[in-house]
């Protein structure tokens, strides 16, 4: 069945009406089998930790069946702006080059004014966006959402989540600012910000961070959580290829499950996307191409696996030596039960290849599914994620000081 089938009333109303009934039929079911722990996905696994990843990929299953949860306009966050910390970003065309130039032709995209929202401290007067101080500091996240959903809006239950974990484990004297990037669509909802789109964005909001609000580079970590976290791989590995002199890359990289294999290489029986299907929620994503296919827009599907920008996880993609050589200290984390690993494993090999094992800090925690530390209940494993990132953290920050 296509993607989206359901889209139109009154197939939508009748084919949800039918979905949650079956979803309230089986949870009786999937309770009686899970109460036997050698039946849940993972044996460590709660009853209720089974459950909600069961109920979540049914829901998925239903959206793409459906339609997509799209965030509002920016335009409709401006009235609440004091509130939420909302801010406009300034495009920056004039720094856009390279390959990424030549992609934005291949797609029709462009720069283009974008937003994001502030949080933590404020200014004397109440207001988000205030001057850094000296030496402070900064995460600068991109959310997930497969680039076609999802924002980081403070309504958002995961942005709060893993908000909530980065104060709590970073230090409550940091700010974080979050990018709020165009989303990709495709037919049958019309074509619309495929990549470079979210990409642009993100260099209008490293831009606007260094020269408007006026962090040093060293004290900003970029980061990003599944294909946001795809984005912040990005955005560093632009920042370390065409070298700006005004914007020098980030003081490190924090990738929480990104999604760096769209192409989707890694397959076979033995693959973690084989053997981990039952204690992950993403194969919703996976079971068709819709947001590849709005993703990638117009650049051939033969060139999507061996493009270090698409698929910087790809085992189809041939690296060249050293071309990540001028990444900053960069830490991944994953879980064990997530379908992605096996791409996640590939990127790690390739940054320490080229940046050194001591530069690369890998977290794979047991028994943990995708992007779990945006999720309050995916205890104790977020926490545990979390605690190793914040001594990470740490770590960068403090030996950033001698610089």
């Amino acid at each position: 069945m296509k993607p989206f089938a359901f889209r139109r009333q009154p197939f939508k109303a009748i084919y949800l009406t039918f979905s949650i009934l079956h979803l309230l039929m089986r949870l009786p079911v999937w309770t009686v089998v899970g109460l036997v722990p050698a039946f849940r996905p993972r044996r460590s696994w709660t009853l209720r930790k089974t459950l909600i990843v069961k109920t979540y990929r049914a829901l998925l299953g239903m959206m793409f069946n459906t339609s997509i949860l799209s965030p509002d306009s920016p335009e409709n966050y401006v009235s609440t702006a004091h509130e939420t910390g909302f801010v406009w970003v300034d495009a920056a065309p004039d720094l856009i080059t390279g390959e990424i130039r030549d992609f934005a032709a291949v797609n029709d995209v462009s720069s283009e004014r974008t937003c994001g929202f502030w949080y933590g401290a404020r200014g004397i007067d109440g207001s988000a966006g205030q001057r850094a101080s000296k030496d402070e500091r900064l995460i600068y996240h991109m959310h997930g959402g497969g680039y076609i959903m999802g924002t980081a809006n403070p309504s958002s239950m995961a942005v709060a989540a893993l908000f909530k974990g980065f104060f709590e484990h970073f230090g409550p004297n940091i700010r974080i600012f979050a990018l709020e990037y165009r989303k990709s669509t495709a037919p049958p909802f019309g074509s619309a910000n495929p990549f470079p789109a979210a990409l642009l964005d993100a260099i209008a909001g490293y831009r606007y961070l260094v020269e408007d609000v006026g962090f040093h580079p060293q004290n900003i970590i970029i980061s990003g959580d599944s294909a946001g976290g795809g984005l912040a791989f990005d955005l560093a590995l632009y920042l370390a290829t065409y070298k700006f002199p005004n914007l020098l890359n980030a003081g490190g990289l924090l990738l929480l499950s990104p999604s760096i294999d769209p192409a989707r290489t890694h397959v076979g029986p033995g693959s973690t996307r084989v053997l981990n299907s039952p204690s992950d929620y993403v194969q919703p994503f996976t079971a068709n191409s819709y947001a590849r296919d709005a993703f990638i827009g117009n650049i051939p599907d033969e060139d999507v696996a061996t493009n270090m920008w698409i698929c910087p996880g790809s085992m189809r993609l041939t690296k060249l030596p050293g071309v990540f050589a001028g990444f900053p200290r960069t830490c991944i984390v994953t879980g064990d039960a997530e379908m992605m690993l096996d791409s996640m494993r590939t990127l790690r090999d390739r940054l320490q290849d080229d940046i050194g094992r001591d530069r690369v800090f890998y977290v794979e925690i047991a028994d943990a599914t995708h992007d779990f530390c945006t999720m309050a209940w995916h205890e104790p494993e977020r926490t545990r994620g979390l605690r190793q990132v914040g001594e990470w953290v740490r770590t960068v920050w403090e030996s950033d000081k001698g610089l």
